[in-house]
């Protein structure tokens, strides 16, 4: 992202005057500002209460909606929508998985929880994108560590496997810890590992790891990146064909 970082641009937006006091940062722009990673200003996202006529400057997109007051609060001394008001805005403007590794980072680092979408969800029934965001928060898990493991996970998932637990603690027959697979599906007994860029950088541990538990009859897979991204089918008809054999998660 070329010229001025994020954090300037959205402070000469604040400073420019082009807009009015009840506007909002919204969408990417908003969840950056909330400490998710994203890329925030490609372009700006503002929102406007409808029926505001507000200049455009080039490089922000405006949207038109209502902005009550318990959607929208103080974040980095900027206005912008609320944590949950912002998931649900971007799960009506993006893919379904993109929307999920959002509302997974806000899970994990405890920013809202599965019970606050819920109950915004409940209270705008005849929001635009509703079903969309039940969607998301369907799919959602608190417990994925990563972006990648979000996708690796929705792969799955919308390729029509069941949910694996994330981030299941595995004991061995003398009930010691081994090993926390990113996904395991645990009446197959298999674990699904995703290897980022860090993997080659605690290799040594990684494979003690695998070692512990293979030992405690937990088979493995692993991805990358490029499983992900550039072959997700080969990927998950692997997975299908380690499933195969589990009365519970045979596929029909």
């Amino acid at each position: 992202m070329s010229g001025p970082g994020p954090k300037r641009r959205t402070r000469r937006w604040r400073l420019s005057g082009r807009f009015p006091a009840t506007a909002a940062f919204s969408g990417l722009t908003a969840a950056w500002l909330h400490g998710i990673d994203v890329r925030p200003c490609d372009p700006i996202e503002v929102t406007v209460p409808p029926h505001i006529g507000v200049y455009r400057p080039r490089g922000i997109c405006v949207h038109r909606a209502l902005l009550p007051d318990g959607d929208v609060q103080c974040v980095r001394r900027l206005r912008a929508t609320s944590i949950v008001r912002t998931i649900a805005d971007i799960a009506a403007r993006i893919s379904l998985t993109e929307a999920v590794v959002i509302a997974d980072a806000a899970l994990h680092s405890r920013r809202t929880s599965v019970e606050k979408l819920m109950s915004w969800a409940a209270t705008h029934s005849r929001w635009r994108g509703i079903r969309r965001l039940r969607r998301v928060i369907e799919f959602a898990e608190p417990a994925a560590e990563s972006p990648m493991e979000t996708r690796l996970r929705m792969l799955l998932r919308l390729g029509g496997l069941p949910a694996p637990r994330a981030q299941a603690p595995i004991y061995d027959a003398d009930g010691r810890f081994v090993g926390r697979p990113d996904l395991y599906f645990e009446r197959a007994r298999l674990g699904i590992e995703y290897d980022g860029g860090t993997h080659r950088n605690s290799m040594v541990e990684d494979n003690h790891r695998q070692n512990n538990l293979l030992g405690a009859g937990v088979r493995l897979l692993r991805f990358t990146a490029t499983d992900v991204l550039q072959d997700p089918a080969t990927l998950v008809q692997h997975v299908k064909t380690m499933l195969a054999g589990d009365p519970v998660t045979t596929m029909s």
